[in-house]
């Protein structure tokens, strides 16, 4: 979770249109087998394919092979923090401390913390958590934070090991996203995204770059391709509300917290089908179905051209034309592992305040139980186990998309927490980060729509989870 200023994402790519053996891109043309260059110069594709299959491979392995290691069973990169964790060993609470000191003075030196009232909001907020994560690393927990279900949990079990596995994650995660994996998949599914989703194939690459590495990063190039007349207002509230999840590192996360890395494969993949077929409900229905289906003002609308001719060897010449372009593997690393850094030290001071926010009411006043009400009906329908519970949990992720997890945490039912964790994923709307995140973009939704489509998400979410997981699980 992170803001729009913690990456700068860059721009798509344009969209490549076919006909005989050239590939035109923009006002470029180039012959098959080459590449048009970022400085319009023509380059032919190098031969070295071999490190699309052989990256593309190992970042899948990464993230979605599970082994035991020291009696630990779970995926590669979580045992890559575990190796991190014992390396840097009483020096982690203050690495974590130096990010979110780093994240919350960023706003302030780039003055994005005048951008907006919910910028003004959060900044200052950041600031609690960065005092929070000093007291937290000496082992000071004043006030309510001594409860071990807040302070030491947020520190402990939620601080700490997010704002180390996004960097760590993302040094792996380069090898999804920059050698030519996302181009491949995009031009497969490209048939699916209009009649499913109605929104140009193109934003397939918007989805897995969510879902593969930052929802912000996907925001990001959503809001310029609207920009660039690419996308029209509704694709790009559609692609923004509907796809722009957290990361699979911070699923990691959830699914750890909810004693669930062992149905990691089954929880990852379900909560991505779940995901996308409560987007397809939303969009033919208001808040979104009531966006203009406009382009950016002043700007014309350039809908994509639709590849002929045999869809595998198109997404292979994309795939190779991405390959074309990428950097080397020591410089993608270190730049996603950069990007990964900026990541954390917004995530982690917005998680130690809003977060925090979110904890004390839950614990200690009932207006998430209040809240929560409008989904007890819902979860007794699709017989849940603590409906009341299961409300409350729901209900609290409108403030931080982690905290569902927390308060389910522990419990005896696993068709409880796998509900739970696949809703405070697939509801994607949550004030601590993705609102002011959209809300700094220029695609059309205001805050009135968010917190409908919300309700809309969660609701739907736990109908189609809770059957599943009884009957998956």
């Amino acid at each position: 979770m992170t803001t729009p200023d913690a990456l700068a994402a860059p721009g798509p790519e344009d969209a490549r249109a076919s006909s005989g053996d050239e590939y035109f891109t923009g006002s470029a043309t180039a012959r098959a087998g080459s590449v048009i260059g970022a400085d319009g110069t023509e380059r032919a594709i190098p031969p070295h394919r071999w490190r699309f299959l052989l990256y593309s491979a190992i970042g899948l392995a990464m993230f979605f092979v599970s082994i035991e290691i020291g009696g630990k069973s779970t995926i590669l990169v979580d045992h890559v923090l575990t190796l991190v964790q014992r390396v840097l060993g009483a020096a982690v609470p203050w690495v974590v401390v130096a990010l979110v000191a780093f994240g919350t003075i960023r706003p302030f030196v780039t003055g994005s913390w005048r951008k907006g009232a919910l910028r003004t909001v959060f900044a200052l907020a950041n600031v609690v958590g960065l005092v929070v994560a000093v007291c937290a690393a000496a082992g000071y927990y004043p006030g309510p934070l001594a409860n071990p279900d807040i302070g030491p949990f947020l520190w402990e079990k939620l601080a700490i090991p997010v704002g180390l596995i996004v960097p760590v994650g993302a040094v792996f995660l380069a090898l999804l996203i920059n050698y030519g994996l996302m181009e491949f998949v995009g031009v497969l599914v490209q048939p699916i995204m209009r009649p499913l989703w109605k929104v140009p194939g193109r934003a397939a690459v918007d989805a897995v770059a969510s879902f593969v590495g930052s929802y912000s990063l996907a925001l990001l190039i959503t809001d310029k391709v609207y920009r660039e007349g690419r996308y029209t207002g509704r694709e790009a509230a559609i692609i923004a509300t509907g796809f722009s999840t957290v990361s699979a590192t911070f699923m990691v996360i959830v699914a750890s917290t909810l004693d669930l890395m062992h149905h990691w494969t089954l929880y990852f993949f379900l909560t991505l089908v779940v995901t996308f077929a409560v987007t397809a409900i939303t969009v033919r229905i208001p808040p979104l179905r009531g966006v203009p289906d406009e382009p950016f003002e002043g700007v014309d609308h350039a809908p994509e051209p639709v590849p002929t001719g045999n869809r595998f060897a198109h997404a292979w010449d994309e795939a190779m034309r991405a390959l074309a372009g990428a950097p080397g593997l020591v410089r993608g690393t270190w730049s996603t592992f950069k990007d990964g850094v900026l990541m954390s030290s917004a995530i982690v001071p917005s998680i130690l305040s809003i977060g925090l926010a979110g904890l004390l009411l839950a614990t200690y006043t009932p207006v998430f139980d209040l809240i929560g009400w409008i989904f007890v009906p819902v979860a007794a329908l699709v017989g849940l186990p603590d409906p009341a519970l299961a409300g409350k949990a729901v209900a609290v992720g409108i403030a931080e998309m982690f905290l569902p997890a927390t308060v389910v945490a522990g419990h005896e039912s696993e068709v409880l927490r796998f509900t739970v964790g696949v809703t405070a994923v697939s509801q994607i709307v949550f004030f601590s980060a993705l609102v002011p995140s959209i809300l700094a973009t220029s695609i059309p939704v205001n805050v009135g729509r968010l917190v409908i489509l919300w309700l809309e998400r969660v609701i739907l979410t736990i109908l189609l989870t809770a059957p599943l997981a009884h009957l998956l699980l």
